[in-house]
């Protein structure tokens, strides 16, 4: 490669490099942003600090089924099992699945350890513009 440097007081400024070059560099540096995003994904999953999750899950999510029913049945709990694990009724978190009540931040964060999520899992997602 070869470039042109430009000078101001004495110190490198600029590197002028012909297109290709430039293109190349561009090229290399975003494989090597995808290449460190990737091992950050697999050290995070190694570490059991993420999971992956499948597409049926995150389809029922997006079609706005409620949060706490889809994470609950996919780790394969009932309610009671669910109830019994976050400390509150069955019946309680059958009427937060049916959208009977609303949780309070403190109940829902139970629910969540219990699910293995963070609160925010749990909350319900606006609908998308458009949609």
């Amino acid at each position: 490669m070869t470039a042109q440097i430009i000078r101001k007081d004495g110190r490198p400024e600029y590197a002028i490099v012909p297109w290709k070059d430039y293109e190349t560099l561009v090229r290399k540096a975003e494989e090597l942003d995808d290449t460190f995003a990737y091992d950050r994904a697999v050290a995070e999953l190694q570490q059991g600090h993420d999971e992956l999750v499948p597409a049926e899950v995150v389809n029922r999510l997006l079609a706005g089924e409620p949060p706490i029913r889809v994470w609950r049945e996919y780790r394969g709990l009932t309610q009671s099992e669910l109830a019994a694990r976050s400390g509150l009724s069955q019946s309680y978190v059958a009427m937060l699945e049916r959208g009977a009540r609303r949780g309070t931040i403190d109940k829902l964060g139970r629910l969540a350890q219990a699910l293995e999520l963070d609160t925010e899992d749990l909350l319900p997602q606006p609908p998308e513009a458009g949609a």
